[in-house]
């Protein structure tokens, strides 16, 4: 009787800490939204400073916001793109880098205060303690990064690097992985009804997925960094072209990859291509396999949100990239990560074929 209570104890606790792990898991796909947002409205170097606690107060009065659009005054963005920008103009493109960063502090927060409760209740698993400081730990990081990827826009140029980008995009979405996996972690080890069985190497292309997602999330920021999306906005060819006559136009030939917008485009283009396939290469090997119930459905779910969004790139490419679709395509690659995190799991944690080959 004492070991049963124990254990809908422990099961009740695993509940809570998980429904936890899934809302901070929200707000960061809500943050990723934000930035998005941010970056689209040129908004990112409207706040020259980096202050991790006073920088939670925005300007109160008409003099601390002509004060800190003075201080914009003195980077490039402003002296040779927005020369004579309105008060009124400079308090928007603030308030989106404000909330950009103020949501970080509240994500932090959000982590941060409930952690020491379950520690102290001891709510935690044994073990687990030490992998959520890691999480909190590279929380903090990001913060750094994001601030190290807007100094780069303050002297010499008049956007930030798109190195440091994407740095900070795809730390942003490996915090994300790490929830969506930690929370998958606390569910019950055998759930017969909603798993079955999966090919023997599923596991392995369910991870060659995760992989490249989150590759073309990467390739995603260069994409941005270097407004590759304002370039062949034309779709399936480049132009009409194939291959576009200036993929290699750099030299040497290994800087197109990182530098050259036509290459970068190129390659975010060529991997969409690859990893739809191989979604749906993998939904139908699992389905052949007799994989049913959740596993099933979590196939099926990946394979459509890769489509969703190669289907969401193209129209944002066409359109050469408005806001709207800009963000959307940006958030939503954190719903298919979130997706291909959850399916990886999902996988490994499912009983395996031997005579299946996936």
């Amino acid at each position: 009787m004492v070991q049963a209570e124990i254990a809908v104890d422990r099961m009740s606790d695993d509940r809570i800490v998980q429904l936890w792990l899934a809302f901070v898991a929200v707000l960061v796909i809500f943050m990723i939204v934000v930035g998005g947002a941010t970056r689209l409205t040129d908004s990112g170097l409207s706040i020259t400073e980096w202050q991790p606690i006073l920088g939670a107060i925005p300007p109160l009065t008409e003099a601390h916001w002509l004060e800190a659009l003075e201080k914009y005054r003195q980077i490039p963005e402003y002296q040779l793109i927005n020369k004579g920008m309105s008060l009124d103009d400079f308090k928007f493109i603030y308030w989106w880098e404000w909330g950009h960063r103020f949501l970080g502090r509240i994500i932090g927060l959000a982590f941060a205060l409930p952690l020491v409760f379950f520690a102290l209740r001891g709510m935690l698993r044994p073990g687990s303690l030490a992998k959520y400081l890691g999480v909190l730990a590279l929380g903090g990081l990001q913060g750094a990064i994001g601030w190290y990827m807007v100094s780069s826009g303050l002297v010499d140029r008049v956007d930030v690097s798109h190195y440091r980008l994407a740095l900070h995009l795809s730390v942003a979405f490996l915090v994300l992985g790490i929830l969506v996996w930690l929370s998958m972690e606390l569910r019950p080890k055998s759930r017969p009804a909603a798993v079955t069985r999966a090919p023997a190497s599923g596991a392995g292309m369910a991870l060659v997925i995760v992989v490249l997602v989150f590759a073309q999330v990467a390739l995603g920021a260069f994409v941005a960094g270097l407004k590759a999306g304002l370039h062949y906005n034309t779709w399936p060819l480049m132009n009409g072209a194939v291959i576009p006559e200036d993929l290699f136009a750099m030299s040497p030939w290994t800087v197109n990859f990182v530098e050259n917008a036509t290459t970068v485009q190129f390659n975010h283009r060529l991997v969409a291509y690859i990893v739809v396939g191989l979604g749906l290469w993998h939904c139908v090997r699992l389905i052949s396999a007799t994989a049913a119930g959740e596993l099933r459905t979590s196939a099926v779910l990946l394979a459509a949100a890769l489509l969703g969004q190669m289907i969401l790139g193209i129209v944002t490419l066409l359109h050469a990239v408005p806001i709207g679709l800009g963000i959307a395509h940006q958030g939503f690659a954190a719903v298919v990560l979130a997706i291909a995190v959850r399916h990886l799991w999902l996988v490994r944690n499912a009983g395996t074929s031997a005579s299946a080959q996936p």
